[in-house]
């Protein structure tokens, strides 16, 4: 019963972070697009660019309002279901977040305000101003919650105290430069930049295939393949980068994303495609690539990467570790401050592999009582699923490069062939408009699920941070947090369609009055190039 409570927690928090995912890369990127076309209105004054500014800045409204409404949410669950974790790290886990709310949350939304309401109040170059602060605070927001997320998954600047049985931080500057913070968060908000962009290039081929909104369309999707390109690149290199980080803090997430059953002899080669079996540890079919994952992983060509099989036989060392670490726990907070100093000592030497003897909890009230075959299934249970991992991270990284190529061609239509698109390749960006979506929910599934079975990698098992609620409680609010997220999702797509059938609104006035202060140009101007104006606007 106790795992069917953990389970259905982890389902619970699964669903409402991969809704919530839904909203927030194309927050992220719209809010930087939409502050890149209203400069380029400031620089050149032309009304077209005002009136793409105005409707892309209209759907990042809608998809920011959703996901601040299913964010919310989210953060009430640390407490309802995961209350041991809270407790005992959230003197950690805390602290980026109130500095989310203080320092971006508060930043976004207030000036969120501004953007829509201050047009007509505001300077050109004041509502500019405006347009960047909310994308810096939309940017700074991913940012805290990205190092909250990168503690979990590399718990480093905190210290366990005996006393009060809680991690306490030691330095705020290590948690906030965390190698694997910093890495999730640049790769999360590139991943964000990709999926605005494929957002706009999809919409604006859907307005040229349909023969609206011409030139609202084309330097769309100017802006649009010129930042993407950038973006998508920047995926790959800075995916490269957290894989780089992973060989040092997750070896056993790399090792299951790579179905690598054994150390290779280095440099270790990357499995392309293939089928896992965990139950006989090896892959069928696999097709290799020579040395790519020695220089993924290593940088180098010298340096092993283990595999599955010797993680787990170190995870054992670690548990038998941990358990004399524990059996020191329990009689320093027995004796208290007449705890002799080489009881201490020894708590000390042992007590970075505690969480190791968490791991017993599943199994054993006491780990000090655990027998060999229930610390080798302990040690065993630190292997995710490998299947699910190694096939999502392949999808994802598939779609990256499908990214790339598709923002290149797009790049180079509008850059040097005068912005002509053939039909097929418009059709082509409409349909994928969904893909960058799938592309992040794998990534946050090969991020989550790989880190199994820890909620804080290496020191507390998902097992023990559970609330200890009913089935019946936990089923309620599952299904309730479902039909809620259900009916926003539903209002998202149906706003967003709404409005995109709808099309932008055109200033008329300013239009004309634009046209009347540059009519002898528009006369001799040839109309072409991504950022040009031609008579007819």
């Amino acid at each position: 019963m106790e795992l069917d409570l953990v389970e259905l927690s982890r389902l619970q928090f699964a669903m409402t972070a991969m809704y919530h995912f839904l909203f927030v890369p194309l927050t992220l990127g719209l809010s930087i697009l939409v502050a890149i076309m209203e400069t380029v209105y400031v620089m050149t004054g032309r009304p077209i660019w005002r009136q793409m500014t105005k409707f892309w800045g209209t759907l990042f409204g809608i998809n920011f309002v959703l996901g601040v409404a299913t964010g919310i949410t989210m953060e009430f669950q640390f407490g309802m279901n995961w209350s041991y974790y809270s407790h005992y790290v959230g003197d950690i886990f805390g602290a980026p977040l109130a500095v989310e709310g203080l320092m971006a949350f508060f930043l976004e939304a207030t000036f969120v305000g501004l953007f829509f309401f201050g047009w007509d109040k505001l300077s050109k170059v004041q509502h500019m101003v405006v347009a960047w602060l909310v994308a810096i605070g939309s940017n700074f927001s991913a940012l805290w919650i990205l190092i909250a997320n990168g503690w979990m998954q590399n718990p480093v600047g905190a210290e366990f105290n005996p006393m009060t049985m809680r991690m306490e931080m030691t330095s705020f500057f290590d948690v906030v430069f965390n190698e694997v913070a910093q890495a999730k968060f640049v790769h999360t908000v590139s991943a964000g930049y990709v999926t605005a962009s494929v957002f706009v290039l999809g919409v604006s081929a859907w307005y040229l295939l349909k023969g609206r909104h011409i030139e609202l369309a084309r330097r769309s999707i100017a802006v649009a393949s010129a930042f993407g390109l950038a973006s998508a690149i920047s995926v790959v290199i800075l995916g490269d980068e957290s894989g780089y980080s992973a060989t040092h803090s997750q070896k056993m997430k790399l090792a299951a994303i790579e179905a690598m059953w054994r150390t290779e002899p280095a440099p270790a080669s990357f499995t392309l495609v293939g089928l896992p079996d965990q139950e006989a540890r090896e892959t069928h079919y696999a097709v290799h690539i020579p040395w790519a994952m020695g220089l993924i992983g290593t940088r180098s060509l010298d340096t092993d990467i283990p595999g599955i099989a010797e993680l787990v036989e170190n995870a054992e060392a670690r548990i038998k570790s941990g358990i004399i670490a524990y059996d020191a726990l329990v009689q320093i907070r027995e004796l208290k401050e007449d705890s002799p100093e080489e009881l201490v000592a020894q708590f000390e030497e042992h007590s970075a592999d505690l969480g190791f003897a968490f791991l017993l909890k599943r199994y054993v009230e006491d780990p000090r009582d655990a027998t060999d075959r229930q610390i080798a299934i302990a040690a065993n249970d630190t292997v995710p699923t490998v299947w699910p991992l190694f096939w999502a991270f392949r999808i994802m990284v598939a779609l990256g490069f499908g990214f790339i190529a598709t923002m290149a061609y797009f790049f180079y239509l509008a850059s040097f062939r005068g912005m002509r698109f053939p039909r097929p390749a418009l059709h082509l960006a409409v349909w994928m408009i969904p893909a960058p979506w799938i592309a992040a929910e794998m990534g946050w599934f090969v991020a989550e699920f790989g880190r199994q079975p820890w909620t804080v990698d290496g020191i507390l098992p998902t097992a023990m941070s559970a609330s200890h609620l009913s089935v019946t409680e936990l089923l309620l609010t599952l299904a309730g947090f479902v039909t809620f997220y259900t009916v926003l999702f539903i209002v998202e797509m149906s706003l967003m369609v709404k409005y995109i059938r709808k099309g932008p609104y055109q200033d008329v006035a300013e239009t004309e009055a634009w046209i009347e202060r540059h009519e002898h140009r528009l006369r001799t101007h040839d109309g072409t190039g991504p950022f040009a104006q031609t008579p007819a606007e």
